[in-house]
């Protein structure tokens, strides 16, 4: 796991994920199918915002890949520390703004973001970066993320069907 993660510059945390493939854990998923998908969804559109020219981390449903990956394939300690996130972001909004998270208006939405991004840069294991981590990959391995924010090339080159077959090379040019 440790050459894993150093491959992939250990950026993603649950990088067993990898390893061991996605398998439900019974006794976890139980008590996490309550998620406010809506809030997860919230958090990863304030941190990849829908643009003129892409929709956002809402429109690719980041919040559903967010909560499927941890639910399913997260190790029982990192999706307690992902779930206790949910909690702890609306605790510093009510210190913050006297409010809870999803009641906040857009710029206090990304001012909170903002500061918890700041506070978990250098913190493995920090759920803030959990959810950055996840909203990343959900968005850019979703469709809009690929065809809509990256250059998407479908197929490089040209393709050409009927093209003469011809037992000799025209080698003269």
């Amino acid at each position: 796991m440790i050459q894993t993660a150093a491959l992939l510059g250990g950026t993603i945390t649950g990088a067993q994920v990898f390893l061991s493939g996605c398998t439900p854990r019974k006794e976890q998923a139980a008590g996490m199918l309550e998620v406010n998908v809506d809030f997860l969804n919230r958090v990863a559109e304030t941190i990849l915002p829908a643009t003129e020219d892409s929709g956002g981390a809402k429109a690719a449903r980041v919040g559903n890949f967010m909560k499927t990956i941890v639910t399913d394939c997260y190790s029982r300690e990192e999706a307690e520390t992902f779930w206790s996130g949910i909690e702890a972001i609306d605790r510093e909004a009510e210190e913050r703004y006297a409010d809870a998270f999803m009641k906040l208006d857009a710029d206090q939405q990304f001012g909170l973001i903002h500061a918890l991004d700041l506070q978990a840069r250098n913190t493995e294991g920090h759920y803030f970066r959990m959810m950055k981590e996840l909203t990343i990959w959900g968005y850019f391995s979703s469709e809009i993320g690929c065809t809509e924010a990256l250059r998407f090339n479908p197929t490089p080159g040209r393709y050409e069907a009927c093209i003469p077959y011809n037992n000799e090379p025209d080698w003269t040019g």
